[in-house]
């Protein structure tokens, strides 16, 4: 019996720190390490939650999930039992937090650490920043003075994040600066960035750019010279690293233009789908790196300018970066084989026709309804909604049902001087209604009743246990004027974990009740995430993506919910805000 509901973000992060702990220790094989960061990543990336398969098929449905064995599948039926995993707690005891926490400077791998640990007696983020301060690190192996400065740089920047990974809204607009700068000087031929931000992971650790150019060194000079870069940690001739300020890493490299398909393909990773790719080009008889395929038989190498070559080359179709993450892209282009593109119809920036959630100054908004309006057109949408928050929000200025009324006067005079401008473009009236602890909603059905489309919204009590909070929401999710479910987990990312809901329970009950799952927008949520959110369109749930904007700017942040949904194998037909507004509307008069 589960005495212990682990929910998938859980029980991954504990394998992932057994990797890290036993990789430190020293004593454990490559191999087995690897397999506990393999698990760790299926785990977090599995559409079930890991204790739903055990509790439903025991220990032996566990290998549902890829890289689960017969002894870790042991291992996560004692921590699902009884809350406890010996050979973990005698791991902790071991090799200490402290020692596990500077994994966290950037830089510092674990063999460091466990040198600083060992050698210099360092269990911990302080100590190790007393050691650099007193000029004890440099005199450890390949050391020296300017590593011992670096590490006390990562541990400044670390102060600034909470997770050592920054923001991808944070690090987006880092990268676009440095490669409009780039891209003017003479000789270069291509750049990209690569690695995760390529991949449209919603947090970045290091930004890594690629170029391709015969003549590196202008390029090189230029980027050590940006104004954004703080501090310059290598000087090369074909790469260089910096640091900006708020402690992000940037690391350009310059890359001969016959081998950019190689090079592009191997940098943007992730390291898993690198790895999946390698397994297959080595039954092929190939092997591949960032400068070549070879034929290992006829030691003959191949060159490739693109990535869509690369692929064609082990008889693969071209993968779009986003779905890089060993989730069955790799087995989706070996089936369609070369020359075709894996999910071909992921929707794109260019098919969004509205934006189902921003606010105005009715509620903590910092625009009138026009002012929203005037900049939604700007961006080519037919359509947006208005869902100010309900007055129930709390930690916000909200709208009383007398308020929800007046707003909508409002809405239909911007609505008749738009049209009298002959723009066509309508301004639909909504209301982000919050959901209380026993999940009624925080005003009246007439009112609700009078709004083209309403969301659900839960701010408080995230922390819940698990059924409680899912109970909350199912009852919010069966008014029948509930139309959508706004940022379903509540997650704030580098600040707070989302619900621990029972997702299939909300899965199905926005099946069952026809309820828009929102993808929100906003860098700060994205949320619903990649992995919930490719679950919830699996099985068919209907869904949107939603700036959640408060001012202008924030509905130019669509990108990267568009980006989220890529991630997640989402094509244009399975997000509402896609639809042509009469079909929108359509649909919505149908589910009364």
């Amino acid at each position: 019996m589960i005495t212990a509901m682990l929910s998938n973000a859980q029980l991954a992060a504990i394998f992932a720190d057994i990797a890290d702990r036993l990789e430190i220790q020293g004593t454990e094989n490559v191999f087995a390490i690897r397999a506990y960061r393999t698990v760790s990543e299926n785990i977090a990336a599995h559409g079930r939650t890991v204790a739903d398969i055990y509790r439903d098929g025991g220990i032996a449905a566990l290998h549902e999930v890829k890289g689960i064995g017969k002894e870790i599948a042991k291992k996560i039926e004692s921590l699902l039992n009884t809350d406890v995993l010996e050979f973990y707690e005698r791991l902790k005891s071991e090799v200490p937090d402290g020692v596990v926490a500077m994994l966290q400077i950037p830089g510092v791998g674990p063999k460091r650490v466990h040198e600083f640990w060992k050698t210099l007696g360092v269990e911990g983020i302080d100590t190790l920043k007393a050691a650099a301060l007193a000029g004890k690190l440099r005199e450890l192996p390949k050391m020296g003075e300017k590593a011992e400065l670096k590490i006390l740089a990562g541990i400044e920047s670390l102060k600034r994040t909470t997770t050592g990974r920054l923001r991808v809204d944070q690090v987006m607009p880092v990268a676009e600066i440095i490669i409009a700068a780039l891209r003017e000087i003479p000789g270069v031929q291509k750049i990209e960035c690569a690695g995760s931000l390529r991949r449209g992971r919603d947090t970045i650790g290091d930004l890594d750019i690629l170029i391709a150019t015969a003549d590196p060194a202008p390029v090189m000079q230029v980027f050590r010279s940006h104004t954004l870069a703080s501090e310059v940690i290598n000087a090369g001739a074909t790469k260089s690293t910096i640091h900006t300020r708020d402690g992000l890493q940037i690391d350009l490299r310059a890359i001969e233009p016959a081998v950019w398909g190689t090079a592009l393909q191997y940098f943007t990773g992730s390291q898993m789908h690198n790895v999946k790719v390698r397994e297959h080009a080595q039954k092929l008889g190939l092997s591949l790196n960032e400068y070549a395929v070879t034929d290992v038989r006829r030691d003959e190498k191949f060159q490739f300018d693109s990535e869509e070559a690369v692929y064609a080359k082990l008889n693969m179709a071209w993968i779009p970066p986003e779905l890089r993450e060993d989730r069955g892209e790799v087995e989706a282009a070996l089936d369609l084989g070369p020359y075709r593109i894996v999910a071909p119809d992921l929707i794109r920036l260019e098919d969004m026709r509205g934006d189902l959630q921003m606010h105005t100054m009715w509620s903590d908004g910092q625009l009138d309804v026009m002012g929203m309006a005037r900049e939604a057109i700007t961006l080519g949408y037919e359509y947006i909604l208005i869902t100010d928050h309900s007055v129930g929000v709390n930690v916000v200025r909200g709208v009383t049902a007398e308020q929800v009324r007046a707003q909508g006067k409002e809405i239909a005079k911007v609505n008749a001087a738009l049209h009298k401008e002959k723009l066509t473009f309508t301004v639909l009236h909504g209301v982000e209604v919050e959901v209380h602890s026993d999940g009624a909603l925080d005003l009246p059905d007439d009112v609700l009743a009078e709004c083209a489309l309403v969301q659900a919204s839960v701010h408080t009590l995230l922390n819940s246990p698990r059924e409680k909070i899912t109970a909350r929401t199912l009852a919010a999710m069966t008014n029948p004027h509930i139309d959508i479910l706004g940022h379903p987990s509540g997650r704030r990312i580098n600040a707070r974990e989302g619900a621990d809901y029972d997702w299939e329970r909300i899965f199905a009950a926005a099946l069952e009740h026809n309820v828009i799952l929102e993808i929100n927008a906003n860098p700060d949520r994205l949320d619903l995430h990649d992995v919930h959110a490719r679950r919830a369109a699996e099985l068919g749930c209907k869904l949107s993506i939603s700036t959640d904007a408060h001012n202008a700017a924030m509905l130019h942040n669509m990108r990267y919910g568009v980006t989220i949904a890529r991630r997640a194998w989402i094509t244009p037909a399975q997000i509402v805000n896609t639809w042509p507004l009469t079909k929108l509307l359509k649909w919505v008069r149908g589910r009364g």
